[in-house]
């Protein structure tokens, strides 16, 4: 796997790049690459980067693991190709947009669209082994997203961070209250989302906060 990530990104976390756990992280990787399936395809691994450089990041949307079905994973996060069935979480954001700002269910489930507005859809670990949700946890990944997030909210203003579920919300205390708007809310999946995803208004209270910042708002 070579380090292959949009230059803005590279200046951005070049420390990272050179650290000792990222080399590992690497060898990890690589490895896992030539010995199972992993998901998604090694150029896509940093696609959410590729698609949003750093002056144009305006909103996280935090997740957790890639997709670990075949066909899923595209390097987005909650994303799907278009094509692909909509995962119950993905489903759950679409109905959550109709709910606040009455945006109809889209045809396919690809966020490309959204990345390329400033919305930076992060996965804490950007690689997963097939079928085993979590198995590329605690490899490295963390690390290296946390210093995403930190460089982010350091060197940035007025982002919006969506952190859903507890996983996401762990990376709150990196990000300053009085710089950034930082939303919380249940994780959408079926498990959660009845308990305070639906009826966040998490699309309309970023496009609010953008707009009374000077910033164009995002086409959900």
């Amino acid at each position: 796997m070579n380090v292959k990530i949009e230059n803005s990104w590279k200046q951005l976390l070049e420390e990272e790049f050179s650290n000792p756990y990222f080399k590992e992280l690497v060898t990890f990787v690589k490895t896992a690459y030539q010995t199972n399936t992993i998901y998604p395809k090694g150029e896509h691994i940093f696609r959410a980067f590729d698609l949003c450089p750093v002056d144009q990041v305006k909103v996280i949307i935090l997740g957790q693991d890639p997709y670990h079905g075949p066909g899923q994973a595209h390097g987005l996060s909650f994303s799907v190709p278009e094509g692909v069935s909509f995962p119950p979480s993905l489903l759950n954001i679409f109905k959550e947009l109709k709910n606040d700002l009455d945006i109809p269910l889209p045809s396919h489930g690809n966020l490309e669209k959204w990345a390329k507005q400033g919305v930076l859809l992060l996965n804490a670990t950007l690689t997963v082994e097939a079928h085993k949700a979590g198995s590329h946890q605690q490899k490295g990944w963390e690390n290296f997203t946390d210093a995403v997030v930190k460089k982010l909210a350091q060197n940035k203003a007025h982002l919006v961070f969506m952190l859903w579920g507890a996983y996401a919300q762990k990376k709150a205390g990196m990000i300053s209250d009085t710089k950034h708007l930082k939303l919380h809310a249940p994780h959408p999946s079926p498990l959660s989302a009845h308990r305070g995803f639906f009826g966040c208004q998490h699309f309309s209270k970023t496009n609010d906060y953008l707009i009374k910042n000077g910033q164009q708002p995002i086409n959900w």
